[in-house]
């Protein structure tokens, strides 16, 4: 009897401590806080936007930049509406030297930079290809540097010296301070050298000029080029946006920002930086007739 006793008293101990152990296993459970319920929970937080910026930016320098320039500008104030950009067309080597001054947060420069110009940092943002362009009657196929500015110069003064029709030179242009001017004659060595038989206002006139005379010449952005002219490869090497890019062609320069070393840019002027240099904007530099870097 008692030894029954014992085993019945041992059976009770048992099965109380088994109900205890699932209690305290449930208790856990329920009492562990959700991390969405708990405020001191480490769950992860979606993280805020950045403040918009604001400030000026002051950009100085090339002509050549102007439209590429304003396309920049344009888009950028959508992205940033509190930062204004600011844009004076002075030439590269004011806008070098603005740089380096201080007067500007950005020069701006359609050449690379010296030697001798210290202290600054170039960017560049797009390149530049200008295509010389010829009636498609001419059977003139390819150019090079020298001939081209021997052209311009009025040096050979017949088709025929190149290899074409017997017929008389003409050469078309763009007016004075046109950025697309200043690159083909700084390119070619013939600034303040070139004969014009007509000087246009826009790249648009100077191919029509060109499709409607067989004996002209003149040089236009290279993505203004349509089917109405012939773009004649230079030192055999046609004109294209690959080209440009690899540096093959020889027409064609850098578009560059230019920023002190010594003196970090602003919140704002870095901002501008990046945008121009981004994928973003290689639609709108294409738009204004250069090439863009950022692929």
């Amino acid at each position: 009897m008692k030894k029954r006793t014992l085993t019945l008293l041992l059976s009770a101990a048992l099965c109380v401590g088994m109900l205890a152990g699932c209690g305290s296993s449930n208790s856990g459970t329920a009492d562990t806080p959700s991390p969405s319920s708990n405020p001191g929970s480490s769950a992860p937080v979606q993280e805020s936007k950045p403040a918009t910026l604001s400030g000026t930016v002051v950009t100085n320098g090339s002509t050549s930049m102007e439209k590429v320039m304003g396309s920049l500008i344009e888009a950028f104030k959508e992205v940033q509406p509190n930062i204004q950009v600011q844009y004076t067309g002075s030439g590269s080597g004011a806008g070098i030297t603005s740089a380096q001054d201080g007067t500007a947060d950005i020069g701006l420069a359609s050449r690379d930079l010296k030697d001798t110009e210290t202290g600054v940092t170039q960017i560049t943002v797009a390149k530049d290809g200008i295509a010389i362009i010829i009636n498609p009657e001419n059977p003139v196929a390819d150019l090079s540097v020298e001939q081209i500015a021997k052209l311009a110069t009025s040096e050979i003064t017949n088709w025929s010296e190149v290899g074409g029709n017997d017929g008389q030179v003409v050469f078309m242009g763009r007016e004075g301070g046109s950025g697309t001017r200043d690159g083909f004659e700084s390119i070619t060595g013939t600034k303040d050298a070139c004969k014009y038989q007509n000087e246009y206002t826009s790249t648009g006139e100077v191919i029509a000029a060109v499709a409607s005379n067989p004996n002209a010449i003149g040089y236009a952005s290279l993505s203004a080029v349509d089917e109405t002219v012939k773009a004649v490869t230079v030192g055999g090497v046609a004109p294209t946006e690959e080209t440009v890019l690899d540096g093959s062609y020889a027409v064609q320069r850098n578009f560059n920002f230019i920023t002190s070393e010594g003196t970090p840019l602003s919140d704002a002027a870095q901002a501008f930086v990046e945008f121009a240099t981004s994928t973003d904007a290689s639609d709108l530099i294409a738009g204004a007739g250069a090439v863009p870097v950022a692929k």
